[in-house]
């Protein structure tokens, strides 16, 4: 006997009701995700009403009028590009080559032996992170052992890379709470005690977040215990040019190793010193010993890229080699960048003055003594705490500040905030 209607709808509304049962039960187990701890207090600064909050957590530039900043040298390098009808096809799997050419030479210097010789392999990534990540993938295949050590604090987004690559993730001694520098005997110490083959991530200037680095010297004495202890040094390096205002400055860890004999990975990024945060061009690279060593890492590296996102994106890319093959550009943008870093260190410089006089006794040197966006203070939670609901100046639960978020108009009123939390 045939199913009437009726049965027939029921047997239907019954088979759709188990099948959203059985698919419920895919994600159930899925829990609730932390918030990203420098969002949340992008957030609560938006809530807030006061006329004199200020936003210290933002980890991108600000101009004197805490307003974003488009450099003017990537404006004229724009227009330049829409004068030239450029097609949108993909860019080939490593990227656009001039891009990458021009990216390694502002990080080795156009005359490195390396370079002369083509001993490297450099792909162009989705800015830094996509670099990071990677290259964390090839370690985790290739790399002797699959563990990276990294300082205590570093950039927060670091373990996850690491750790979704497949990598373990073991920390260093870097930064010590109580000069606010660096604690130099404890990462010699630390990475003195990591086992042969292991990967060390370096941050090669301005130190995120602490803005804390290793002096000329020190990176020197780096670099000999690296060598001796056959360890190998991965440099994430985000702000070359942006941390002293001198590319070849922000430069010298980097170079200083490489003069030393070693191999190295290299993390490149333009969203700071270029401003091109939203344009994603970054790149990774790693040094070989010869050609054909490098030509063998560049074919790997292809595997990986096609197996994540097959292509990079164009613009930026672009944005970035016409300013650096452009020798009058790239002077202006040279300017440009001194002209960014320049404004940081002022607005460090008079935020010390302004603290000592408003009487604080605390010893504020740190705060010219770090270099490059971010400021680790030494304030502890509470202060933070009273920083945020009494003056509603918001910031990270550890004392971080982004210099970017402090002008001329709002250090005075910063300096008095400060003062006040930490002198009660």
């Amino acid at each position: 006997m045939s199913m009437s209607k009726c049965q027939q709808l029921s047997s239907a509304l019954f088979k759709q009701q188990k099948n959203v049962r059985l698919m419920s039960l895919w994600w159930s187990n899925v829990e609730q995700g932390p918030p990203d701890a420098i969002l949340g207090v992008t957030e609560a600064f938006k809530r807030d009403k006061n006329p004199q909050k200020i936003n210290l957590g933002v980890g991108a530039y600000r101009d004197d009028n805490g307003s974003p900043y488009v450099l003017p040298s990537v404006i004229q390098a724009e227009n330049r590009l829409l004068k030239k009808n450029l097609n949108k096809e993909y860019a080939p799997i490593s990227g656009i080559l001039e891009f990458c050419n021009e990216s390694i030479k502002l990080a080795l210097s156009a005359e490195s032996p390396i370079i002369k010789n083509g001993c490297f392999a450099s792909i162009q990534s989705i800015s830094g992170t996509g670099a990071l990540r990677v290259g964390a993938e090839f370690l985790k295949r290739y790399a002797p052992l699959k563990t990276i050590w990294v300082p205590v604090p570093t950039w927060g987004n670091h373990g996850q890379i690491f750790k979704f690559s497949g990598l373990e993730v073991k920390t260093y001694r870097y930064y010590d709470p109580k000069t606010c520098g660096l604690d130099f005997s404890g990462m010699i110490d630390d990475l003195s005690s990591a086992p042969t083959g292991s990967v060390i991530l370096l941050h090669a200037c301005a130190h995120n977040p602490t803005g804390v680095d290793p002096k000329p010297e020190q990176w020197k004495e780096l670099s000999d215990l690296l060598k001796k202890k056959k360890l190998f040094p991965f440099f994430d390096m985000a702000y070359q040019g942006f941390a002293s205002g001198n590319v070849d400055r922000d430069a010298v860890a980097v170079r200083t190793f490489l003069s030393d004999g070693h191999q190295i990975a290299l993390a490149q990024s333009f969203a700071k010193n270029m401003g091109l945060y939203g344009e994603r061009a970054g790149l990774f690279s790693l040094t070989s010993l010869d050609t054909d060593e490098a030509n063998r890492i560049m074919s790997q590296l292809k595997i990986i890229i096609r197996g994540m996102y097959s292509n990079p994106p164009i613009h930026g890319a672009r944005l970035v080699s016409e300013i650096l093959t452009d020798p009058q550009l790239k002077s202006h943008w040279m300017v440009e960048v001194k002209g960014m870093a320049d404004r940081i260190i002022s607005v460090r410089d008079k935020l010390k003055e302004l603290l000592a006089n408003e009487g604080s006794t605390r010893n504020w040197q740190h705060i010219t003594d770090q270099i490059g966006m971010f400021c680790y203070t030494g304030l502890e939670k509470e202060h933070v705490k009273k920083l945020i609901e009494d003056h509603s100046v918001y910031l990270t639960n550890d004392g971080r500040i982004s210099m970017a978020g402090v002008t001329s108009k709002n250090v005075g009123y910063l300096a008095n905030a400060i003062h006040k939390v930490t002198s009660q």
